[in-house]
C-alpha cells in the first residue's frame, strides 16, 4: 500500500474537468502514473464558517477519483474523520455535485430577492409570504431575502459553470440570471434607505447611518464579498455620515472607519441599518432605541408594530 502522501485530492470549488484536465497533467510531468504511482481525486469542501451543527465529521463527504484506486484511497482517508463517504464516478461528477449546490442556493436566494423587491412595490410583507409558505410540509424550501449574496463562494463559484458551459455552446441562463438579481440587492437597499429618510424629512446627505452587521454571514468576521461593502460605499457616495457596529469586525480600513458599541452608535444615529443579523446583538434593542430602522434581515419581525421599523 502507498503511503499517504502520495494522494493529491483538490477540494477547492471548481469546474467540472479541472481535476483531470489541469491538476492530472502537471502531476503527470514527474513520469508517475495516477492510480499507479500516486493516487489523485476531488473532493468538494462543504463544511459552513461558523455552523456547530453540521461540521466535517457529520457533513457527508463527496469523493471522486481519477481512477478506482483514487476513490478508494481517498474515500479511506477522509473515513478516518467523516461518519459518510458518498463515492462518486468521476473528479467531474465530484466538482459539478458542489457546483449545483452553490448554484442552487444563489438561483433560490435569487428568487426570493426578486420577490422581495416585487413586493416592496405591491405593499405586501415579503417577511409574511415566506413564513406562509413555509408552513407547507413538502416541496417548498425556504430562502430568504436579504442585501446580497456574500462570502467567496455563492457570488463567485458559479459562474465557474458558466464559463465551463461556453465551451459546450451552451448559455447558463439560470445561473446568469440569479447573479444580476443579487448583484442589485444593495442597490435596491440603499434606495430603500433613501425613502426611508426621505418620509422622515430627511435626505440621505448628511444623515448618520449607522450599519449594524457589515460581515457577510451571521457569527462570523468574514468579509469576503460582504454586501455591506457596496451598500457602504454607495450611502457614502451619496453623502451619508456613516459609522458601523460588529463584534466581528474591528475595522474596516477601506473606508476609515472602526466598529462603534452599539449604544453609542444608535445614539447618534438618523437611521441604523441592519444588514448582517449577528446572534449577539440585540436586534430589539435596536428597534426599541434607533429613531429609525431598516431591517434587511427580518429579525425585528415583533417589533413591526413599531412606527419606526422598516423592512426589507
Amino acid at each position: 500500500m502507498a503511503p499517504w502522501f502520495e494522494l493529491v485530492v483538490l477540494e477547492s470549488t471548481t469546474y467540472p474537468g479541472t481535476t483531470r484536465e489541469r491538476v492530472a497533467p502537471l502531476l503527470g510531468e514527474s513520469g508517475l502514473a495516477a492510480g499507479r504511482d500516486f493516487y489523485l481525486a476531488f473532493s468538494p469542501e462543504r463544511v459552513d464558517p461558523g455552523r456547530t451543527d453540521h461540521t466535517l465529521r457529520n457533513t457527508p463527504k463527496v469523493v471522486g477519483g481519477l481512477t478506482d484506486a483514487c476513490a478508494e484511497r481517498a474515500a479511506d482517508l477522509y473515513g478516518l474523520v467523516c461518519d459518510q463517504i458518498v463515492r462518486v464516478s468521476s473528479p467531474e461528477a465530484a466538482e459539478l455535485t458542489k457546483l449545483l449546490e452553490n448554484v442552487f442556493r444563489s438561483v433560490n436566494i435569487a428568487l426570493v430577492n426578486e420577490l422581495a423587491m416585487l413586493t416592496d412595490r405591491m405593499g405586501i410583507d415579503i417577511w409574511e409570504v415566506v413564513e406562509a409558505a413555509a408552513t407547507k410540509p413538502y416541496g417548498f424550501m425556504r430562502f430568504e431575502p436579504g442585501p446580497g449574496m456574500g462570502g467567496h463562494c455563492l457570488p463567485v463559484d458559479p459562474f465557474y459553470l458558466s464559463w465551463r458551459a461556453r465551451e459546450f455552446d451552451m448559455a447558463t441562463e439560470f445561473i446568469e440570471l440569479a447573479g444580476k438579481v443579487n448583484q442589485q440587492m444593495p442597490y435596491h437597499c440603499v434606495a430603500k434607505a433613501q425613502r426611508a429618510l426621505n418620509e422622515t424629512g430627511l435626505p440621505v446627505k448628511g444623515s448618520r447611518i449607522a450599519v449594524i452587521g457589515v460581515s457577510y454571514k451571521p457569527g462570523v468576521g468574514d468579509m469576503r464579498e460582504s454586501p455591506a461593502l457596496k451598500i457602504i460605499s454607495l450611502l457614502r457616495d451619496l453623502g451619508a455620515e456613516l459609522a458601523y457596529h460588529d463584534p466581528h469586525v474591528p475595522s474596516l480600513p477601506e473606508f476609515a472607519l472602526t466598529s462603534t458599541p452599539l449604544q453609542d452608535a444608535l445614539t447618534d444615529a438618523d437611521l441604523a441599518l441592519i444588514v448582517t443579523a449577528h446572534p449577539e446583538v440585540d436586534h430589539e434593542l435596536v428597534a426599541r432605541r434607533a429613531r429609525l430602522v431598516l431591517d434587511l434581515r427580518g429579525v425585528t419581525r415583533s417589533a413591526s408594530s413599531s412606527a419606526n421599523v422598516v423592512r426589507l
